[in-house]
């Protein structure tokens, strides 16, 4: 779908080299090819999940709706099918849930419900594919979640040193270089610090002096003298003076200037190097943007450094990485941009009134355009809470500021919404803080420029993966056929596969919901019963736990004090709702003829003949082909075991075989284990005509205990035989709305959701429009209503609204 984007983008890089020869063609062509083979090696995916609400309360339900993206251009198709979502415990790193989330166009949704058994703090909110696994952990989503009990108790407040962090820019500290310095300085609760102190030498005079003036962050201009070694000295809130290490001065190098603030329209960059015993130095400059190619300068560095402007027009919206490559053509400079053409989706929400009263049923109309202006179809979430109760997070994280920043850089990203801000004056000047003291780190660049790639260790998944492995006297069953019968509620199937020279099997792409019961044999005519099966386990990544988990809210007192208080008294009256529907369901008498329920694996109605098999008709048989022997008019059975032949009424062919309504070959029902057979059918003429022709010669039908739906699997496991039950996709809920009417009574039951509606799966028609509607609860409040959109072209758009209940 976005090759044609890519080569656009080729061709558009093309014109722009030859226009400017600024680059030799071996080397763009050499650093395209790398990354380009390194991207088609290692396709970046990112997840996004956008949820209702930003803290909850142990009983709660935490609503989420689940965003994946191919991660160069942000195209909603990658080629995962299957979302990972879990919430880890912050401080012990335990995985208190873990859902499988379907996704169809890169688009899910699910719910986890928050039990009484989950302890109330910090949590950590993780979304991932398997795929993603090939990338280190701090590239999965991640979003702070907080979990209150009751009473509403909070975390004591983190306390600790303030963690100081100076950043050159380009990455080094060279000699006799003029430079400026960024640096970040971070509490102990991970938050930016304000923060002011200076810079003294090795003979202790003060040469520098700093002052934070973004969330910790901040930048001064400084030249090392050759030999020179600096300390950094902070001023702390109670007067005295902290000590922290200052970056070391190297005596060559290379370095990278950059200003992309000061005029819109242009990009400068200027490089400055310190060779031994070289006036000139042959440098090439890259700029990528998520692995693809933006462009390729060419140049010499002298005693004044080398200057060239980039034009932004150029440049996709979003993290641009700038890459010093000398003459050797190794990377030795690196720095980040940030370009922001404002190409995201407009969404706009139009309640049809600026105030309702409680009870009353809003319509609010969402439309999605471009920044032509011209209508989109597209997939949006829409998140409607309670502002009395519900505290949104200044400038929190949205799907436009996840998906064009915080996704591409390592570390987290304080207040990311800020950035994307229009009524900020001075966002692009602390966003370009933030591209000097954040690095970028999905890949490094001596990983791309190698001659051969490793490969990943992680596939994709387009579904449920169940794999395990299968032993003969301890050792591995390598090269072994396998039968693996798989059922639900409504489907069953069989399926074969084979060993591996480890003894391993996998089925890949199982699409199910809830759970799957599996049986797994050998089919070879030998030593079945030696077999010993065992499943792999679902392996899921684990978080070290934090040592100062990170609170990540602000909220009023008395505010939440309301959210927690309302969402006790819905929760109870939701359970006294229950124990009465309880009690009721008691009192009722049915009286009814019994129906026999039908047997889902018999498509015949009933049949000529049938068996029934104890462990007193099973006991010394080898074969069910044994026990049909003898017992039926008009069935023959001669030979014995694997070489046993069928005939039904004196036809010369053999009947059709029947595996809890699958057909199978002889071969697979002589190999069976006579213990694990329920009934033996036998359908002879007419009774057979339902097969058509697989039926002219009769049918023998088995039914094996385990696929009856009523089977016991704790039952004694049969030798050789493997019965389990897997995990499947998780089936999403319905987000519960009350529906009113002027006729009811007022207050039957007091309302007072704090998520007044969740619709997590919306579309936009042809003319870029949605409506939802719903109704308000009985609080005199203010509503906040957020959108978060996704475009089939990979445009991301957020927006939020408010009115009143009065």
């Amino acid at each position: 779908m976005h090759k044609s984007r890519i080569r656009i983008l080729a061709a558009a890089l093309f014109l722009f080299i030859v226009a400017f020869k600024w680059a030799d063609e071996d080397f763009t062509k050499m650093i395209s090819e790398k990354l380009l083979r390194y991207r088609q090696a290692f396709p970046i995916e990112k997840a996004y999940l956008h949820t209702d609400k930003p803290y909850y309360m142990t009983g709660d339900t935490l609503w989420y709706n689940a965003f994946l993206v191919e991660g160069a251009l942000h195209n909603p198709d990658s080629a995962s099918n299957l979302l990972y979502v879990d919430l880890i415990d912050q401080r012990s790193g335990k995985n208190f849930a873990l859902r499988r989330t379907y996704l169809t166009g890169g688009v899910g949704n699910g719910e986890i419900i928050l039990a009484d058994s989950i302890p109330p703090g910090s949590y950590s909110l993780r979304a991932y594919t398997n795929w993603m696994r090939n990338a280190p952990e701090s590239f999965f989503f991640h979003k702070d979640i907080q979990v209150f009990d009751p009473a509403g108790s909070m975390p004591a407040a983190a306390t600790g040193k303030v963690d100081l962090q100076f950043f050159p820019e380009g990455g080094a500290l060279v000699a006799e270089i003029a430079t400026r310095i960024a640096f970040k300085a971070v509490n102990a609760s991970g938050k930016g610090e304000d923060v002011a102190g200076f810079i003294m030498d090795q003979n202790n005079d003060t040469v520098a002096s700093f002052k934070s003036e973004h969330l910790g962050m901040g930048r001064f201009q400084f030249a090392a003298k050759s030999g020179a070694s600096y300390t950094a000295f902070l001023k702390e809130k109670s007067g005295s003076v902290m000590k922290y290490e200052f970056p070391k001065v190297n005596e060559t190098g290379y370095t990278l200037v950059v200003d992309n603030t000061s005029n819109p329209l242009k990009t400068r960059i200027i490089a400055y190097a310190k060779v031994p015993d070289k006036a000139e130095v042959p440098v090439n400059i890259v700029g990528h943007s998520r692995g693809i190619v933006a462009f390729v300068a060419k140049g010499k560095i002298s005693g004044r450094g080398l200057m060239m402007n980039i034009p932004n027009t150029d440049l996709p919206d979003g993290i641009t990485h700038l890459t010093l490559f000398n003459e050797e053509n190794r990377p030795v400079s690196e720095r980040l941009i940030f370009i922001d053409h404002n190409h995201s989706l407009r969404v706009r929400i139009a309640p049809s009134k600026a105030a309702y009263k409680q009870r009353e049923q809003a319509e609010i109309e969402i439309a999605v355009s471009d920044t032509a202006g011209k209508p989109v179809e597209t997939h949006l979430s829409v998140s409607i809470t309670d502002a009395g109760q519900i505290q949104q997070q200044v400038h929190d994280q949205n799907i436009v500021s996840y998906l064009l920043l915080s996704s591409d850089l390592k570390g987290f990203v304080e207040q990311p919404g800020y950035y994307f801000d229009d009524t900020q004056t001075e966002r692009k000047m602390h966003r370009d803080f933030l591209m000097m003291t954040q690095g970028w780190s999905r890949f490094k660049w001596d990983e791309v420029l190698r001659d051969s790639l490793e490969a990943p260790k992680y596939y994709l998944e387009q579904g449920i993966t169940f794999a395990g492995e299968a032993r003969r006297n301890k050792r591995p069953a390598e090269k072994t056929a396998l039968s693996i019968y798989v059922s639900t509620d409504s489907l069953s199937n069989f399926l074969t596969a084979e060993t591996d020279e480890k003894g391993q099997f996998a089925l890949y792409n199982l699409i199910f919901e809830d759970s799957l019961k599996v049986r797994v044999q050998g089919m070879g005519k030998k030593g079945n019963q030696n077999l010993n099966f065992s499943i792999f386990p679902q392996e899921i990544p684990r978080i070290a736990p934090s040592q100062n988990p990170y609170f990540p809210l602000t909220v009023d007192a008395k505010l939440l004090n309301d959210f927690l208080t309302r969402n006790a008294q819905d929760q109870e009256i939701s359970r006294k709702i229950r124990a009465n529907r309880e009690r009721l369901l008691q009192e009722v008498t049915i009286k009814a003829k019994k129906q026999v329920q039908r047997d889902p694996r018999k498509i015949y109605g009933n049949a000529d003949a049938s068996i029934k098999v104890t462990p007193e008709l099973a006991a010394g048989r080898t074969s069910v082909l044994d026990i049909l022997a003898g017992r039926v008019a008009g069935v023959s059975v001669t030979g014995f075991g694997m070489n046993a032949r069928v005939s039904i009424r004196g036809n010369q062919n053999e009947p059709q075989f029947v595996l809890d309504g699958m057909p199978v070959d002889k071969d697979f029902i002589a190999s069976m284990n006579v213990n694990d057979v329920e009934s033996i059918d036998v359908l002879k003429g007419a009774s057979a005509a339902i097969f058509g022709m697989n039926g002219g010669n009769g049918v023998i039908s088995i039914l094996t205990k385990r696929g009856n739906s009523n089977y016991d699997y704790t039952q004694d496991i049969v030798p050789g035989v493997l019965v389990s039950k897997i995990a499947g996709f998780n089936v999403p809920k319905v987000f519960y709305a009350p529906a009113y009417s002027p006729k009811d009574p007022p207050n039957l039951n007091p309302d007072y959701r704090s998520t007044i509606f969740w619709a997590p799966m919306v579309k936009t028609d042809k003319n870029g429009k949605a409506k939802i509607r719903y109704f308000n609860s009985d609080a005199t409040t203010s509503v906040d209503v957020r959108v978060e959109a996704l475009s089939t072209s990979g445009s991301p758009g957020f927006a939020k609204s408010t009115y009143s209940v009065n």
